[in-house]
């Protein structure tokens, strides 16, 4: 599951959910990725989505209950910043997930959401995996001068002040916005930058967690 824009990064973009025995089948990518947004459903890509909360609720409910997933390694449920409707219905319609993935960039402001965000995950009893920066500094491709574009550090600093794991930092590189806009993986692409690899460090962090929970 996902917002409106991962049909595109995954090369999903203009796909229709296809409906037949014994329901309502997701939309199939490469590496066999599935997926189902709400892009699907829209008459164009410029078609906003306006809805209340009821409306977000029932359309989670039904991307969770309704979807013939099939066998699946791994579930993600790609959410909005914040703890409005969306996560919380997602809380109560899987009240055994087996965790949350935080994201931030290291600037303060971004701090002040995630630190809502822990405190959210804590009260409805969410396992929290850890906590990953993005956008963690830029390498100029010309000279090689590291700039820390959204300041440095603020990942791991509130990790640590509320006893969260800290998975990794990933630092910005233009590549990733370009084979996004392709619909191609990054990591494939350019397995060998430093962006590729700590996407996979992280990865291997979040696969560890979910084996030590068993």
């Amino acid at each position: 599951m996902d917002t409106l824009t991962v049909p595109k990064i995954i090369g999903l973009e203009g796909q229709r959910l296809q409906v037949g025995p014994p329901g309502v089948f997701p939309a199939s990518g490469s590496f066999g990725i599935k997926v189902v947004s709400m892009e699907f459903l829209l008459p164009d890509e410029n078609a906003p989505v306006i809805w209340r909360g009821p409306l977000k609720m029932t359309a989670i409910r039904q991307f969770l209950s309704d979807i013939v997933w099939g066998d699946l390694d791994f579930l993600l449920i790609d959410l909005p910043p914040g703890t409005g409707d969306e996560p919380l219905s997602v809380a109560q319609l899987l009240p055994e997930m087996d965790g949350v993935v935080i994201v931030t960039i290291p600037s303060e402001v971004s701090q002040i959401v995630v630190k809502k965000a822990v405190t959210f995950a804590r009260k409805l009893g969410l396992p929290i995996i850890g906590i990953v920066e993005n956008m963690s500094g830029f390498v100029c491709p010309k000279c090689g001068t590291r700039s820390d574009i959204f300041r440095s550090g603020g990942g791991r600093k509130i990790a640590e002040e509320l006893s969260v794991p800290f998975l990794g930092s990933i630092p910005i590189d233009e590549k990733v916005a370009e084979d996004s806009d392709k619909g191609v993986p990054f990591i494939v692409e350019h397995a060998d930058s430093p962006a590729s690899k700590a996407f996979m460090e992280i990865v291997r962090k979040i696969e560890e967690s979910l084996k030590s929970r068993g």
